[in-house]
């Protein structure tokens, strides 16, 4: 009789019969959906986001991988337990503030006339920022646009299973302040890997601790069973169309743009009149997308719009 001795430790928590990460990826998925439209509406950005499988990892594990300067901040995610984090790298914030003003959302601080190099004088990647840099107030304010909508669109996802809400409760840019919980403490990390049109790659990390999510563990597994039946499949259908039909979507019709020098929107008064030469078809936008383009003329008294054809897939 061979008897084997396996190494435990009391004071870690095991995983092995606790939260179901595959229903934190099906929250994933609705909000990815969610958060890439919040942005769009917003921030005029629409970056690609690509959702990474959940794992459940060290806590001390996760901060070793991060280097400051980041958005970090600490949550409340009601409910839930304890404290959670939302980590937003800075060149997603740095693109996104570009993309605002009109540019092509590649944009990075600052133009070095030279390129940082590190001890030895070898050059650092063009992203690289002194870890010791803050963020300026727009860059803040940014931020914290970011946060909202990344707490409506969370919100929105989690809804079928569990109604949250959020505070928030602080900001760090070294990821070893924001201590949600031991190093070795387990959490569940998402990570949202983002993509502007301009070609910066960037991510949105969120970080529940692994005991927040436990006590859901059931209701995490029904949910995840549940989906895999046809009759549920089709209740959920049926919920989500209820739903979407009774959503309340502003739509805007943009019959043209005006391209002008800030000196001379600084000036603008009462009576100037701005020139623009009106294209053939307007733009129909629903929800902070474009969807139709569109014939302006007027119907009796009331101005109103001809739906000429959809909006072509490569526009969005």
């Amino acid at each position: 009789l061979t008897t084997r001795v396996k190494k435990h430790d009391l004071a870690s928590e095991d995983s092995t019969l606790g939260v179901n990460t595959s229903s934190i990826e099906m929250i994933n998925e609705r909000f990815v959906r969610l958060f890439r439209l919040g942005l769009m509406e917003v921030l005029r950005t629409s970056p690609r986001i690509n959702p990474s499988r959940a794992q459940i990892v060290r806590f001390g594990d996760y901060l070793k991988d991060l280097r400051p300067p980041l958005a970090v901040n600490t949550i409340r995610i009601n409910p839930l337990r304890g404290f959670s984090l939302v980590t937003i790298e800075p060149t997603l914030v740095f693109s996104a503030l570009d993309n605002f003003f009109g540019g092509t959302g590649s944009g990075m601080p600052g133009s070095p006339r030279r390129r940082a190099t590190d001890k030895e004088g070898e050059p650092l990647p063009a992203n690289w920022l002194p870890p010791t840099r803050m963020f300026t107030p727009t860059e803040s304010r940014i931020v914290k646009i970011i946060l909202e909508v990344f707490f409506r669109s969370l919100r929105e996802a989690w809804a079928p299973l569990l109604s949250v809400d959020f505070d928030h409760v602080g900001s760090e840019i070294n990821p070893q302040f924001a201590q949600i919980a031991d190093e070795n403490d387990l959490v569940i990390m998402s990570r949202f890997e983002t993509e502007s049109a301009g070609g910066v790659k960037g991510f949105v990390d969120l970080v529940y601790p692994y005991a927040s999510l436990k006590p859901l563990r059931d209701l995490l597994r029904n949910r995840v069973q549940a989906d895999g039946s046809e009759e549920s499949d089709q209740k959920w259908r049926d919920e989500l169309t209820t739903a979407v039909g009774d959503s309340l979507l502003e739509i805007q019709v943009l019959l043209g743009t005006v391209v002008a020098h800030y000196d001379q929107v600084s000036h603008l008064k009462e009576g100037d009149l701005l020139f623009f030469k009106k294209p053939e078809l307007a733009t129909m936008i629903i929800g902070g997308l474009p969807a139709f383009e569109c014939q302006v003329g007027m119907s009796g008294p009331n101005v109103a719009v001809r739906v000429e054809r959809a909006t072509s897939p490569e526009t969005l």
